[in-house]
């Protein structure tokens, strides 16, 4: 069923620990326009299956969310390519991939010399467990059809729901990195080298 416009609120657990890792219970619903790979193939699969007001559990594998973990996406650079930030482990960093799109990494460990970051997505390797409920369902317009924009917002991969993967390819430090101060998913690109912060970076959702 494509080119729906469908509203979901959901709760994300880990489905091995139970952890919860989202939510958007309370707030704005996530809207998107189905089968423009705008949230997670594994997710979509069930929810244009679902009918509105109707609440399930949707179990999504690695494979139809974000991917096994890949033991080769961590690369190890020089500490000078991130001057002026205040590096923290665990802490996101935003850059360009090699075609131009935005990609997250995680600092995983650094000294004085070098410091160490993962290409996986934060949640490669991790099997989902949603609890979701359709609030809204109508046909897309015209215009939401050809642009992929919900009602003026455009459903931003890189959340939690958000389609596609991460590349990679390329150094975080050899593109420039931006930042994402504030905006859930905006993430800015700076013209210089080096990597930036994730400011105020949200989970899933759209803008």
């Amino acid at each position: 069923m494509s080119n729906k416009v469908i509203g979901i609120e959901y709760t994300l657990k880990d489905a091995k620990t139970g952890e919860q890792l989202d939510t958007n219970v309370g707030q704005a619903p996530l809207e998107f326009v189905s089968g423009k790979g705008q949230i997670i193939q594994g997710l979509e699969d069930k929810l244009v299956k679902m009918s509105a007001n109707e609440e399930a559990d949707v179990l999504v594998e690695p494979k139809d969310g974000y991917g096994e973990y890949n033991n080769e996406a961590v690369q190890t650079l020089p500490k000078e390519q991130f001057a002026g930030i205040e590096l923290i482990e665990g802490m996101s960093l935003y850059g360009s991939g090699e075609q131009g799109e935005t990609i997250q990494v995680v600092v995983k460990s650094f000294d004085d010399k070098e410091v160490t970051i993962d290409y996986n997505h934060p949640m490669a390797g991790r099997t989902l467990m949603f609890t979701v409920s359709i609030l809204s369902l109508r046909d897309a317009t015209d215009e939401e059809v050809q642009t992929g924009v919900v009602g003026g917002f455009a459903a931003m991969g890189g959340g939690c729901c958000g389609g596609g993967s991460h590349s990679h390819g390329g150094g975080c430090g050899s593109g420039g990195c931006g930042t994402g101060d504030d905006h859930d998913h905006d993430h800015g690109h700076s013209h210089g080298g080096g990597c930036g912060t994730g400011g105020g970076h949200g989970g899933c959702g759209c803008h």
